[in-house]
C-alpha cells in the first residue's frame, strides 16, 4: 500500500502547526480525560488504541517518557519510548490521579477506559470545536502533524521512525514531502529575484 500525506483529491491529511495550536486551545475547553488524551497523542504522535493501553507504568516520571506498545507490530511486546514535555507528565499525574499508583509495586492503572469508538469521537468534537474541517481534521493527523513537525525540525529520520513505531523507514519518508518554513523560505528569495518579472495584477473593484 502507497502511503501519502495527501488524499485522493490532494489535500493534507496532516495538521499543520497553527491549528495543532488551535486544537489544543480547544481542548482546553474540554473535560480532563479528553484534554489529556489530545495532549498525548499531539505529543507523541501514538495511534488511537496505542493512546488507550496506556496504563501508570507506562509514563517515566523521571525520564519524562512515554513508553508506547507498538500495536501495529506483529509481535506483542515491543515497546517504543517517546520523550514528552515535562508539563504533559505533570498533566497526565494530576488530571489521572496517578500518585498512588507510580509507587513502587502499585497496581497499574489505565488512563482512559473508554472505548476506541468513544475517544475518536472525542477527538473529532474538538477538532469541530477549533473550527477544522476536512482530511486533516481527524485523529490521525495529529499522528500525520507529528511527523511532519520532527522531519522540519531536523529530528533524524531513524529517530522520527522509532518514535511513531515504523517498521519502514519508507513509511517515515513520506513526511519529508511536506512543504515546510526552509522550503517557503527558499521560494521566496525566488519570487524577490523575479519580482520584476511577474505582470502586475489589476486589483478587483
Amino acid at each position: 500500500m502507497q502511503h501519502t500525506i495527501y488524499d485522493a483529491n490532494g489535500k493534507r491529511k496532516y495538521l499543520t502547526n497553527s491549528e495543532r495550536t488551535a486544537f489544543l486551545k480547544a481542548a482546553e475547553h474540554f473535560d480532563l480525560k479528553t484534554l489529556t488524551l489530545c495532549w498525548l497523542i499531539s505529543a507523541t504522535g501514538c495511534r488511537i488504541s496505542e493512546a488507550l493501553s496506556l496504563t501508570s507504568a507506562s509514563i517515566d516520571v523521571h525520564a519524562k517518557l512515554v513508553i508506547i506498545e507498538c500495536l501495529k507490530k506483529r509481535k506483542r511486546g515491543i515497546f517504543r519510548a517517546v520523550p514528552v514535555p515535562s508539563e504533559l507528565i505533570n498533566l497526565l499525574i494530576d488530571a489521572h490521579n496517578l500518585r498512588p499508583h507510580l509507587a513502587p509495586g502499585a497496581e497499574a492503572l489505565h488512563l482512559w477506559t473508554f472505548s476506541r469508538v468513544t475517544a475518536y469521537r472525542r477527538i473529532r468534537k474538538v477538532m469541530e470545536a477549533a473550527g477544522l474541517s476536512g482530511s486533516h481534521a481527524m485523529p490521525k493527523g495529529l499522528r500525520h502533524c507529528f511527523g511532519v513537525t520532527a522531519i522540519q525540525s531536523q529530528v533524524p529520520l531513524n529517530l522520527v521512525q522509532r518514535w511513531l513505531g515504523h517498521a519502514d523507514m519508507r513509511t517515515t519518508a513520506i513526511y519529508a514531502s511536506a512543504s515546510g518554513p526552509e522550503e517557503r523560505s527558499i521560494a521566496r528569495r525566488m519570487w524577490r529575484v523575479n519580482a520584476m518579472t511577474f505582470p502586475e495584477l489589476s486589483r478587483a473593484r
